[in-house]
């Protein structure tokens, strides 16, 4: 049994990793330099020969980058190298909390070791040469020292915990564990950008202004109750422009990019506003935290139907059940039913999109939010003809054609 569940698992990182290749060649297909009226003036000629090479570029790095991950995961498997890691990790202790830590602490070392490379090249040379890359090597390192450091304390924590209830709680497992992931989730959904964003960025309150008052006097007419407006310093590490809506209740705020400020009138900034407002008033932030917390149900009552499994355990080499070996074969096992719910989410992702530009557009905001859209479409140097397969498996939002087309009268 365990060698035929190892083919399964062997099975579905072949087929995920050929099915993904397969999408971005499609996406290949569709690279022209003749595009759709409604997009024509996003780029001037030489910045869409720009966006076609960064298209290009990105295409070839990621296919180097998956192929690399594809080859390493196979050689794990196939040399049973999560049992090897194991038989280390279980010589330091035979306390299952902290072997399984220690496990985790290698895989996810080795990983950030072997992949740092690329992740060097993809920041401060292929971003770096289309004018990307503001990240100074200083930043670049404590960036990922604080990362590692984040993953290892938090991540640890939350590990511990739930192993601890796995331990006690017996077949109410998957239910406590549930209620306490969701408990965590809501927490940083709330307190996220009070803890977490100040560890790598500079956010301050927006400045009485123009600006300031433009929003307050939108949010007013809307309906909307605003006291938080930050202005966060993401032109330390890219050109590339945002913003975004991040808490719940009293802490919801508005974050905005200071290169956003920068590269949008005052107008712009009130248009993207109103279709992150709109969010808010559609209830998609609260239907999103509530679909991923019945996500995490989900996922959790079934893997507390194998963590048991001396045949899941077994399939990765080891001969006894593990909960750290069970979760690495589980989280492979469990990636189609992520590639379907995956879809799911994208598809209503999407139509909360389309709805958020809608209540932009309800208030006039729609010539303004389509100008927003070209400006940042066109900074990013974004793709402006992806294939339709690749946005129906990929894309959280509609195009930036879809979009034009839906806000026009």
């Amino acid at each position: 049994m365990e060698n035929i569940l190892f083919l399964i698992i062997v099975g579905i990182v072949v087929f995920d990793f050929f099915v993904e290749r397969l999408l971005d060649y499609l996406n290949t297909t569709r690279w022209s330099d003749q595009l759709p009226k409604q997009v024509a003036d996003v780029y001037e000629p030489s910045e869409y020969k720009k966006s076609q090479a960064y298209k290009k570029v990105n295409h070839q790095f990621g296919m180097l980058t998956s192929a690399f991950s594809f080859v390493l995961i196979l050689l794990m498997l196939f040399v049973d190298g999560f049992a090897l890691v194991d038989s280390w990790v279980s010589v330091v202790s035979s306390h299952f909390i902290v072997v399984s830590l220690l496990f985790f602490a290698i895989i996810g070392f080795a990983s950030e070791i072997l992949t740092l490379p690329f992740d060097v090249y993809d920041t401060f040379v292929i971003e770096e040469r289309f004018g990307f890359n503001k990240t100074t090597v200083k930043t670049y390192i404590f960036d990922k020292i604080k990362s590692l450091l984040l993953a290892a304390v938090l991540g640890g924590a939350v590990l511990a915990l739930i192993m601890w209830l796995w331990k006690i709680s017996g077949s109410y497992f998957w239910l406590i564990a549930w209620g306490v992931v969701t408990v965590i989730s809501l927490f940083f959904t709330m307190f996220y950008s009070n803890l977490i964003v100040p560890l790598f960025n500079k956010q301050k309150p927006l400045d009485d202004g123009e600006l300031k008052t433009a929003i307050q006097n939108f949010a007013q007419m809307a309906g909307f109750k605003l006291q938080n407006i930050y202005v966060i310093d993401g032109s330390k590490r890219s050109t590339k422009a945002n913003a975004y809506f991040t808490g719940i209740g009293p802490k919801k705020r508005i974050v905005l990019y200071d290169t956003l400020i920068n590269d949008l009138t005052t107008d712009e900034i009130v248009a993207v506003l109103a279709h992150e407002i709109g969010h808010y008033k559609r209830k998609h932030t609260i239907s999103s935290l509530a679909m991923g917390i019945i996500q995490t149900g989900i996922m959790l009552f079934l893997f507390s139907l194998f963590i048991d499994s001396e045949v899941l355990s077994g399939a990765l080499g080891v001969s006894e059940a593990k909960f750290h070996i069970g979760l690495v074969a589980f989280g492979i096992l469990f990636t189609p039913f992520s590639f379907f719910t995956g879809i799911l989410m994208n598809i209503i992702s999407r139509k909360n999109e389309y709805e958020a530009d809608n209540f932009a557009k309800s208030y006039g905001f729609e010539k303004q939010l389509i100008s927003a859209l070209k400006k940042l479409t066109s900074s990013n140097l974004s793709n402006l003809t992806p294939h339709p397969l690749y946005v129906f498996f990929h894309y959280s939002h509609p195009t930036l054609l879809q979009r034009i087309v839906n806000l026009l009268p």
